[in-house]
């Protein structure tokens, strides 16, 4: 397992240093950068199968509407940070504005038009996201936002940061919830990945209009609940199994 975990680590490295001196490409149409960082994503994610033994699997697609809209996915893993991008089309990621810094990577999530926050910026960061990520809409583009901030272990408790409520009230567009496995098999903050099947679960829609506390409150019993459903069905020794395969 090590030398898988490494052997997929060092083809992500290698390939980043590659791209490094064609970094002057980030200059042509934006198009043309989504289309070749897809194509890498993509290949990533072939490279995580074959060579980790690691897959997934993607449910509920029928749940995402035909019209821009709000994504908040549970955030576990890297993992979902890539699979995303290749799930949905051309979606607007929230994150923090120091990631955009980072040589390549970064650089390219800023060619993308990914949505940097400066989070030290309090009330003002706020009204910078809601601008955004009502820009990324227009475009006919779905932002997808992170309601923990961070990632977190399979079952940890959970507290949302304020950015989220904030996006729904302000785009009044549905939110999607999203619901995954991704830390069982990739855990934080750990080199190893693990063999198995992710799971990503596209939940039923919260249609808008709903009050702030309201909504958090459904958004999180969606999220946090299935995501717990699908991290016993992985890893039936986790505390407090009680659900059957899922």
């Amino acid at each position: 397992m090590a030398l898988r975990s490494f052997a997929f680590l060092g083809l992500v490295l290698t390939t980043l240093a590659l791209f490094a001196p064609f970094t002057v490409l980030l200059a042509l149409p934006r198009n043309w950068c989504l289309a070749v960082v897809t194509r890498l994503l993509r290949f990533w994610l072939w490279a995580l199968e074959a060579l980790t033994g690691l897959s997934y699997e993607v449910r509920g697609r029928e749940n995402l509407p035909s019209t821009p809209c709000l994504i908040a996915s549970k955030h576990q893993s890297a993992f979902e940070t890539v699979a995303l991008q290749v799930i949905l089309q051309d979606p607007a990621f929230v994150l923090k504005r120091e990631l955009t810094l980072i040589p390549v990577a970064g650089w390219t999530m800023w060619r993308l038009g990914h949505i940097g926050i400066n989070r030290a910026a309090g009330a003002a960061a706020l009204m910078d996201l809601m601008r955004k990520a009502r820009k990324r809409l227009n475009e006919g583009r779905c932002v997808v936002i992170f309601p923990e901030g961070t990632r977190s272990a399979p079952l940890a408790a959970s507290k949302y940061k304020p950015g989220v409520v904030a996006l729904y009230r302000s785009l009044k567009v549905p939110c999607v919830p999203v619901a995954l496995n991704s830390g069982v098999f990739w855990p934080r903050r750990c080199l190893w990945r693990y063999p198995g099947r992710i799971v990503i679960e596209i939940l039923p829609q919260i249609a808008p209009g709903l009050d702030a506390k309201t909504f958090e409150v459904r958004l999180q019993d969606a999220i946090e609940s299935r995501s717990a459903e699908l991290a016993h069905s992985a890893d039936p020794s986790l505390p407090g199994n009680t659900a059957g395969p899922g």
